[in-house]
């Protein structure tokens, strides 16, 4: 472990964060990804709690024009950006119909750097960072240059520019809204970061646990979109499935907290109660736990350090309950040891590991690559791509060119290997 701590690292740094224009009254809130799964929970609980959270910008892909609108109006926010200019037409006549022709319209930008420029913006005190994939990194960059408190939620954009995230980012800038990093986040609140021995990520094992890679070889799309305890997207719900996700989430755990590779565990723990834990060198475990709800954590990172009332549900301790955990099978789930040797790797190898991932993703769903030809493929993917240059001299530009090269590796594989599979039949 380095000696010097890390910006990211010591939770303490920012038990008292200045506000945005040192003034009391409600923090004000910019959410990326509003139309998701993190922005819809995030906005629920800002509304529910009006005295401590005020929305000023919304954005989204552009997929959901209706319900951003909605959002916008309830809010009643100054900026709304989508990221696709075709669909403005469709967002402001939505607007329109919810603001009626006396009320002014909220600004709208639009484009692919429609998020980058609100989330740059000095208008509020926190970005919450809830887009899905690598596409928010670029917004990273920016909340964190214009001084904002980053609650990230968009791993991948940590993860494929680890280094340009650290370089920039001010201790206590970032709070990560993972649950399970924000539950290693409140564990090493309780102490030392000098002190840890071992971060433990937990991960419920998705819908095939307890299955070997004999029986995942057939599995339908359906089978791995129906996730025993957590509700999410469709491209997070595989990535569990895979535990690549899991993976991604070793990554991010090290570049947090600095701490190495051979002291990050996975362990499989089905109820998803615990959401990760830390142990410590006297043998002391700490663990944070919940009912699988992600209210907890949206609440960290937009609160703290302050902790929200009924943010998230309670244990009924009057009630029996069993609690389990499990090795992981890495041979029926490769996914977190090839995250690890791209992470020890460095460089653009995390950005190649999760473009090529996505498109991997995206085929299985489309029907074009079975389930256990997602990590073949990405392993193959990383395989040509060897090994990269120091991660010290890592640019956007390095990040973009990699990712470019592996999403059209990973398409050119998976045709391959979608017409042998053809002409075998």
């Amino acid at each position: 472990m380095s000696d010097s701590p890390s910006p990211l690292a010591d939770p303490h740094l920012v038990f008292d964060p200045a506000p945005p224009h040192g003034t009391a009254g409600p923090r004000d809130i910019t959410i990326l990804g509003s139309t998701g799964s993190i922005g819809t929970q995030a906005i629920d609980l800002v509304r529910r709690n009006p005295d401590r959270f005020r929305v000023t910008a919304l954005s989204a892909a552009g997929g959901r024009v209706d319900l951003l609108a909605e959002q916008a109006h309830r809010l009643r926010v100054r900026t709304v950006a989508v990221a696709r200019e075709d669909v403005v037409p469709a967002l402001r006549e939505a607007l329109v119909a919810r603001y009626g022709s006396r009320e002014p319209l909220p600004e709208i930008l639009a484009g692919p750097g429609a998020a980058t420029e609100v989330a740059g913006r000095g208008d509020c005190h926190t970005v919450l960072n809830g887009i899905t994939g690598s596409i928010g990194l670029a917004p990273t960059l920016a909340a964190l240059e214009a001084g904002r408190t980053l609650a990230l939620a968009n791993k991948e954009s940590l993860i494929v520019g680890g280094p340009l995230v650290k370089a920039i980012a001010k201790p206590g800038q970032i709070i990560p809204v993972d649950s399970e990093h924000a539950a290693l986040f409140q564990a090493i609140a309780a102490g030392t970061r000098a002190d840890v021995r071992k971060l433990v990520v937990t991960a419920s094992g998705g819908p095939f646990r307890g299955r070997t890679k004999a029986d995942l070889a057939h599995v339908t799309v359906e089978d791995a979109l129906a996730h025993p305890t957590w509700a999410m997207g469709p491209v997070i719900t595989i990535n569990s499935a895979t535990l690549v996700n899991k993976g991604l989430e070793v990554i991010e755990a090290h570049l947090l907290y600095d701490i190495p590779f051979d002291r990050i565990d996975v362990v499989v723990h089905p109820q998803s109660y615990v959401h990760s834990m830390v142990e410590y060198v006297d043998g002391s475990s700490i663990l944070q736990a919940t009912p699988p709800d992600m209210g907890g954590p949206i609440a960290i990172g937009l609160g703290w350090p302050e902790r929200i009332p009924d943010a998230a549900p309670a244990f009924d301790w009057t009630k029996a309950s069993s609690w389990e955990f499990f090795p992981l099978d890495t041979d029926a789930f490769p996914s977190v040891g090839l995250a690890r040797h791209v992470g020890e790797l460095a460089g653009t190898a995390p950005a190649v590991f999760n473009a090529a991932n996505e498109e991997c993703v995206d085929a299985f769903l489309k029907g074009a690559l079975p389930f256990n030809g997602i990590m073949e493929t990405v392993t193959r993917v990383v395989e040509e791509h060897g090994t990269p240059e120091s991660g010290t001299s890592l640019t956007v530009a390095d990040v973009l060119e990699a990712e470019t090269w592996a999403r059209a590796r990973a398409r050119e594989l998976t045709a391959t290997d979608k017409a042998a599979a053809e002409a075998r039949a």
